[in-house]
């Protein structure tokens, strides 16, 4: 089971230009709003047709522009979850999965049996009469993925399907979806901005940054050495400075004020680099050496279970937007601080992340 899209879109000022293959797994496409994501599916799905390119399904060509090749969304087994559901609100939960029967092969009976099996499967028994308005939105997800399954898809598509629920509803539901996703036998594009549900649920990762994709990379690789200062952001980091590689391999951090050791080899083209807040270790005064930024407490704020310490760093010429770094530690170090102190963060030369641009 394989998918390969490699297709552009323009609209507007907006060019979509991304490019992805995926095999039995579940994939995500991960990205900030607007930058094209929902936009992608779309394309698959062929409810928007691409300027250009190819889309291909376990060997069937839903889409070419050069073989101009353009298949009927009906005829394409692809199941596509956007974030409402879309079921049809005049229907009840079993006209809304049954609609996916209609082409199927026995009389009445079967697809009775057939849809009391699924019903069974996604917790919709006794529901068959409530129409989407009686569902809550646990039901209405259920009946929606319900749905999708019914039709016998070679694809799932899932368009944030946990983002409009409540935290413990999403939490509830994401445990039935990742056991859902781990019996289909094909490929899942797992649409999201949550990089939690990302690293719990999928296999691989696909950033999309401003309609462009990035290389596809499995999820621990992606959130443990991002390459790109957009893939790091989107994986969490919060702290970054811009830098110049010197030529004792060393790395000048112009926003901070000092100079970084690197465990690796950073490649030329380096242009930034992150630390994530958790891997500073935050002490008192100014001390100086590789690694080490000095600056002063501007705000300390705790969290449910952390707390976070705000630290302005002591530098000339840096720039506004990576003026403050965020330090995350336990609640019982934090109460050792005072907003105004002197302190020193170090990185230890394992969490240092050389990005691109």
């Amino acid at each position: 089971m394989t998918v390969k899209v490699r297709i552009k879109k323009r609209l507007g000022a907006f060019a979509l230009d991304v490019e992805f293959e995926g095999g039995n797994e579940v994939l995500a496409l991960l990205g900030g709003s607007g930058c094209g994501k929902s936009m992608t599916l779309r394309c698959i799905a062929g409810i928007v047709t691409p300027d250009e390119g190819h889309i291909e399904v376990n060997g069937v060509v839903y889409f070419d522009s050069k073989k101009r090749v353009n298949m009927k969304p009906q005829q394409r087994r692809s199941g596509l979850l956007f974030q409402n559901y879309a079921l049809f609100p005049n229907m009840t939960t079993k006209q809304n999965i049954m609609t996916v029967f209609e082409h199927g092969a026995g009389g009445a009976a079967a697809k009775d049996e057939r849809y009391a099996e699924i019903a069974r499967k996604f917790y919709l028994t006794g529901l068959d009469d409530h129409y989407p308005r009686q569902l809550s939105g646990g039901q209405q997800q259920r009946a929606a993925l319900a749905r999708i399954m019914a039709s016998g898809p070679s694809l799932i598509m899932l368009d944030e399907p946990l983002s409009a629920l409540d935290s413990f509803l999403r939490w509830k539901l994401e445990i039935r979806l990742s056991r859902l996703l781990r019996e289909f036998s094909g490929t899942t594009l797992f649409v999201s901005h949550n990089r939690d549900e990302v690293y719990r649920l999928c296999d691989k990762v696909c950033v999309i940054n401003e309609g462009r994709s990035e290389q596809v990379r499995c999820v621990k690789e992606f959130f443990e050495r991002p390459t790109t200062i957009a893939s790091a952001i989107l994986s969490g980091c919060k702290n970054y400075s811009r830098v110049e590689p010197r030529a004792d391999g060393l790395l000048r951090a112009l926003d901070w004020g000092a100079d970084f050791r690197y465990d690796g080899t950073a490649p030329q083209e380096t242009r930034y680099i992150g630390v994530r807040a958790h891997n500073f270790v935050i002490e008192h005064g100014h001390e100086y050496g590789l690694n080490i930024i000095r600056g002063e407490i501007s705000e300390i704020h705790e969290d449910l279970f952390s707390a976070v310490i705000n630290v302005t760093p002591s530098r000339e010429g840096g720039n506004d937007v990576y003026s403050v770094i965020r330090a995350e530690t336990a609640k019982k170090t934090a109460a050792q601080f005072r907003e105004g102190e002197s302190v020193s963060l170090t990185a230890p030369e394992h969490a240092v992340m050389p990005l691109l641009g």
